[in-house]
């Protein structure tokens, strides 16, 4: 039996090479190489700054790329990743650019259910293939249910600041072990892979990991 090991995936929502990602792992982890493997999502906001509502994203893209700035180039890049995933994105239907702090709280809020994984495919989904607010409390109870969890204890849970001091502290440990950018994988608490790496580099530095644990056990 392969000997268990944690993953933690420091994340974003919003972040379209985190659902990338998180499909090559998938795919790893339905091999031999992913048995044993115990995923653990933790928070990072690419854009802390916006305000809890979001912007339009009309607005927010402007700001950003600038008023003459081409979607199609933009996203090209992107898409073409996606596509070798068969994982259609749909980037017109985002009307909302949000600020994704509640959306960490439902994650944070759903590790000890054992459905984190379930939650983070459903708000990718939402996101870029539904163009779903998922910064809005409402959005995220019904994305909750999606992935089998309560959607009223959801509801519940994003009427009040619970999980916020969890979140809170996580994001300051991605930024002490050096998270600059998403995904970013620590695997057993010691081993770092930034990016979202192509499936077979992601089995071998899996496997390599592993091997690593064995020959130097905590």
């Amino acid at each position: 039996m392969a000997r268990l090991m944690q993953i933690e995936i420091f994340s974003d929502v919003v972040c379209p090479w985190c659902f990338i990602g998180k499909r090559r792992l998938d795919a790893v982890l339905a091999t031999e190489v992913g048995q044993g493997i115990q995923v653990t999502w933790r928070p990072y906001q690419l854009y802390p700054q916006l305000p809890q509502q979001g912007l339009p994203r009309d607005e927010f893209m402007k700001a950003r790329f600038g008023a003459d700035a081409s979607p199609a180039d933009i996203y090209q890049r992107i898409l073409a990743e996606a596509a070798t995933l068969d994982l259609a994105l749909d980037f017109a239907r985002i009307r909302v650019a949000p600020n994704t702090l509640r959306a960490h709280r439902l994650m944070s809020w759903a590790e000890p259910s054992g459905r984190q994984h379930e939650l983070a495919e459903v708000l990718f989904r939402c996101y870029f293939q539904q163009g779903r607010d998922v910064g809005d409390p409402a959005e995220l109870a019904l994305a909750a249910g999606e992935a089998g969890l309560d959607a009223d204890a959801a509801a519940e849970l994003l009427r009040g600041h619970d999980e916020l001091d969890k979140v809170r502290a996580e994001l300051a440990l991605g930024e002490a072990v050096g998270v600059t950018g998403v995904p970013f994988f620590v695997m057993a608490g010691k081993f770092a892979i930034p990016g979202a790496q192509p499936q077979e580099v992601m089995a071998q530095l899996i496997s390599r990991a592993r091997q690593r644990l064995v020959e130097q056990p905590s």
